[in-house]
């Protein structure tokens, strides 16, 4: 049930081109992806209405994330000590590999054979369950998305929404086909059968693992926001709760908890609160009801610590994981999220990916898989740059010498045809007569080479004879000619000014 492993440097690299290729070839992905996203939307904007002084909120936010990334050294000390106070364990592991095993050692001294799983992006990045099915350990998604991904082997399209591009006919078949059982596609059916699945996982399960929305400082608390009950479930019902969570993911005080909470319910779906807000101090103490034995708490870095310092970079572990950039971006729009290749997907993943990876040459391919619209930044709760580090990221595959020969070849000459007047009159001359062969109706209708991509889905106007230049000292010539004054400048003397 864990699926396959993913080698995400070689999905990123060779695949996403073909990848990119498949998702526009396929309609019913796209109009899934936008009749949800647009939803997302709609929803963000009226909760932003409704709640007003939305700016104000979001340059609090921003704060708040800023002075916890600046001193989170500071703060991971005073996490790690409150929770060692309320009984919980913590361990800060610096690669996700040495994460792996820090879970595979807590699931040995426990005997554990299942794990319940929570939804956990931070498990997805680490491969966790591909891990623990190789240990003989079953590791059972109970988010419901994440459930249905799971059955069907796929990874998440988005980061709230896993299954934003399954329809309900799809997810009816897989779970005909995992059942033996026909199941008619609707949503009560569906989720009635997944809940009566799920439910003796939570009760026999030897661990349960969540990942962590937000973690406290202050109280050593583990805040947890979910739409369905399965959270609450797997962190209480099971003996041991281990929580997975990135190093950048606290907050100083309850006070700024209110704020982030606030914003990421109305930034993610629109609602003023998530239907499940969960806060976990410590493991069951004497006398409480429920509650695990034991709680462990696993900090990952993964690249992480990498950005701190960085002037461009370091605001991207600002992110609170609200997807809002998704829901905006043009590119993730029409492609969906499996053509990044990445856990991360959409804008934040295309800056987050290559960072956390450390790797230019494959993953730094998705920084182009971006119109560098900024809707991402208007979007983003707590006003990441996104676009600028997108910028960045090519700078930075440019330097390095990444890419293509082809691509440093045609940018050289480039170079020189603009940098020289007689050499750029040339070849914007010459244009007009090269494109001929590829003119249908006054439009280039179907380019080569690097055109070819542009014209599959669009037309590229055609360049006309007459360049505004010979049209505008035309223009001089038939005014001066007349005895009628003229602009007074020339073309090139007000491109100068």
């Amino acid at each position: 049930m864990s699926g396959q492993a993913i080698d995400e440097k070689q999905l990123i690299g060779t695949g996403l081109k073909k990848r990119t290729e498949e998702a526009l070839a396929n309609d019913f992905l796209r109009k899934a992806v936008a009749f949800t996203t647009d939803k997302l939307r709609t929803g963000k904007r009226q909760a932003m209405d409704d709640f007003g002084h939305w700016e104000e909120w979001r340059e609090r936010a921003r704060a708040i994330r800023k002075h916890v990334v600046e001193n989170l050294d500071y703060y991971l000390t005073q996490f790690s000590d409150n929770v060692a106070k309320t009984g919980g364990h913590v361990y800060f592991c610096q690669s996700g590999e040495e994460a792996v095993r820090t879970f595979l050692d807590i699931a040995e001294k426990r005997r554990a054979k299942l794990v319940a799983k929570g939804k956990s992006m931070v498990s997805e990045e680490i491969h966790l369950n591909h891990r623990l099915e190789e240990k003989g350990i079953e590791a059972i998604e109970t988010d419901l998305g994440e459930y249905i991904l799971q059955l069907a082997k796929e990874t998440p399209s988005h980061l709230i929404i896993p299954a934003i591009h399954k329809n309900k006919q799809q997810i009816a078949d897989i779970f005909s086909a995992e059942s033996g059982e026909s199941f008619a596609p609707e949503t009560k059916v569906l989720a009635g059968y997944a809940r009566q699945r799920l439910r003796n996982y939570f009760l026999e399960a030897d661990i349960g693992l969540t990942g962590c929305n937000f973690a406290v400082a202050e109280s050593g608390s583990i805040t947890l926001v979910s739409n369905e009950g399965n959270g609450r479930m797997v962190s209480t019902l099971p003996k041991c709760h281990v929580v997975v969570m990135g190093m950048e993911r606290l907050v100083p005080s309850y006070d700024d908890l209110e704020v982030v909470l606030n914003m990421l319910a109305r930034s993610a779906t629109g609602q003023k609160l998530t239907t499940y807000t969960s806060m976990i101090t410590g493991p069951r103490r004497e006398g409480e009801l429920d509650g695990p034995e034991e709680l462990h708490v696993i900090v990952l870095d993964n690249g992480r610590s990498a950005q701190l310092g960085d002037p461009v970079f370091q605001e991207v572990l600002h992110c609170i994981r609200c997807a809002a950039c998704l829901n905006v971006c043009p590119v993730y729009r029409h492609v969906g999220g499996h053509t990044y290749g990445s856990v991360y997907s959409g804008p934040i993943g295309a800056v987050l990916t290559p960072l956390l990876q450390q790797d230019m040459k494959e993953a730094g391919q998705l920084a182009y898989a971006s119109s560098l619209c900024g809707a991402c930044y208007e979007a983003c709760p707590v006003k990441i740059p996104l676009h600028d580090m997108l910028v960045q990221l090519r700078a930075r595959k440019v330097k390095l010498g990444l890419t293509p020969l082809a691509e440093r070849v045609a940018f050289k000459t480039y170079q020189t045809a603009f940098g020289n007047v007689t050499l750029y009159r040339m070849a914007a001359k010459s244009v007009y007569y090269l494109q001929k062969p590829l003119i249908r109706k006054g439009y280039i209708k179907q380019g080569i080479g690097p055109l070819a991509g542009w014209t599959q889905s669009r037309f590229l106007p055609m360049k006309p004879k007459k360049s505004f230049r010979e049209r505008w000292e035309e223009l001089q010539r038939e005014l001066k000619a007349q005895g009628r004054p003229g602009s007074g400048a020339s073309a090139q003397g007000g491109d100068r000014a």
